[in-house]
């Protein structure tokens, strides 16, 4: 990619004043104070419009927007035990736009992170940025990029304690709705009162599902510099290895032949994509990690609770509301066992979340404060389920939503080709050696 020009950044605060009050952040929340990164690659669909008047539309519509997500324009804050929660001040959000004389075919596939993607958010890294401390950071940044061919990158940095991924998705379709010139779809309710501990706390489950915290983490408060990562502990990795990302297509017929190996038994009634794929990593990471035998490995993946608690979260939920469920074993059983025990582990994982299972899990959190697993262990984030492709702005659609990068630990999950419904893809770093072998062990039958 050429150099990426600025054209100019501003802080976007909401059109009319809103109340300034404290929000309280739950225990799932607090998990996740970190920032994140990702890319929104948008097709022009209309050449009526100059970027000037795109920009004037983004804008227009994010201070709009900012009215009913007050939040977002906030900073978070240390209150009362020192634990944080957001000051909503309507400091506001910071917006970029920039443009690239490179044309966006000359990035070639958009599905997966790529290095060159680091430049689409390359202003919203700056020294000042670096300099600042965490009360004083907006948690909402945003770089659209103009490419020459007209297409169009809107790049975000975001703190996650702020919204998951279903509220981002709710939060995206209010923009594009706002930047069309329409009204909200959505009403956000940010109240996350509903997942407050008990008093006391009450742990009635084993939550494997977290760790403890140590001191580098920043997690319900401060107590160092650095964000959570999850990580596989590889004995015998030096800091010298080389990583590869890769993106790796999985075909509807290859998620088709996995189910049918699962159900070929008759151990298991039914099974979904989602249980067969966690299943296939669970294993395939535990042996091309080399992990020993004694060890036990844990898979995290994503639990939407939001129907689970009683009474429901509410109807526009903006926060957290997705917690780690988990499945866990040694490593030879791994490798050993059926395919469909390691499938039936997966769905306890998701079946054992009930109401009582939330409540106990926020009571472990107020009691250890801790952070998700990461005894070797990894999480797989799922974005194929999203739907975020297709969001229209007036001016142009989402074509592709995807992770600036890859971290250790994580395994994304995107959506695949349009031609194959049903496919999708992963994408994951590890020592390139590794790396070999896990996509050995996913492909083999």
């Amino acid at each position: 990619m050429e150099d990426v020009k600025l054209i100019e950044k501003l802080v976007v605060v909401a059109e009319t004043p809103t109340i300034r009050r404290r929000l309280f952040l739950s225990n799932i929340d607090l998990t996740l104070v970190t920032y994140l990164e990702t890319v929104s690659f948008i097709e022009k669909t209309s050449n009526d419009i100059d970027f000037t008047d795109i920009c004037r539309s983004l804008y227009r519509a994010l201070s709009r927007l900012l009215v009913s997500y007050d939040f977002l324009a906030g900073r978070a804050d240390q209150g009362e035990n020192e634990r944080f929660e957001i000051d909503c001040n309507g400091a506001g959000i910071v917006v970029v736009a920039a443009t690239t004389s490179s044309e966006l075919s000359q990035l070639g596939e958009l599905r997966g992170p790529k290095p060159e993607f680091k430049k689409l958010v390359s202003f919203l890294h700056d020294e000042e940025w670096t300099d600042l401390e965490l009360k004083e950071k907006p948690l909402l940044l945003l770089q659209l990029t103009r490419f020459q061919c007209g297409g169009l990158a809107l790049a975000s940095l975001s703190n996650h304690c702020t919204l998951d991924g279903v509220a981002i998705r709710d939060f995206i379709a209010n923009l594009a709705s706002l930047t069309r010139g329409e009204d909200l779809i959505i009403h956000p309710n940010s109240d996350r009162t509903i997942f407050k501990a008990r008093n006391p706390p009450r742990i009635t489950h084993p939550h494997f599902e977290y760790s403890r915290p140590e001191l580098s983490d920043i997690s319900f408060s401060i107590r160092g510099s650095t964000s959570t990562t999850l990580l596989i502990k590889q004995p015998c990795l030096l800091k010298t290895t080389t990583t590869t990302t890769k993106l790796i297509y999985l075909s509807s017929d290859w998620i088709s032949n996995l189910k049918t190996l699962a159900l070929k038994d008759d151990e298991l009634l039914n099974c979904t994509t989602f249980h067969v794929l966690a299943a296939k990593l669970w294993k395939a990471i535990s042996i091309a990690t080399q992990l020993p035998d004694e060890c036990i490995s844990t898979v995290l993946f994503p639990v939407d609770i939001r129907r689970k608690i009683v009474p429901c979260a509410p109807e526009g939920f903006a926060g957290n509301g997705i917690i780690p469920g988990f499945a866990r074993s040694n490593v030879n059983r791994i490798k050993t066992e059926k395919f469909s025990t390691l499938v039936e582990e997966v769905q306890k994982g998701v079946e054992r979340v009930d109401d009582e299972y939330v409540r106990s899990g926020i009571d472990w959190l107020e009691v250890n404060r801790g952070v998700p697993c990461r005894d070797n262990s990894f999480s797989v984030v799922v974005w194929s389920r999203l739907g975020l492709e297709g969001e229209d702005f007036g001016w142009g659609r989402i074509k592709f939503v995807v992770p600036i990068e890859v971290k250790p630990g994580l395994v994304f999950v995107l959506p695949g080709d349009k031609g194959d419904q049903g496919g999708i893809n992963i994408c994951l770093e590890l020592p390139s050696a590794q790396m070999e072998e896990f996509y050995k062990l996913m492909m083999e039958d």
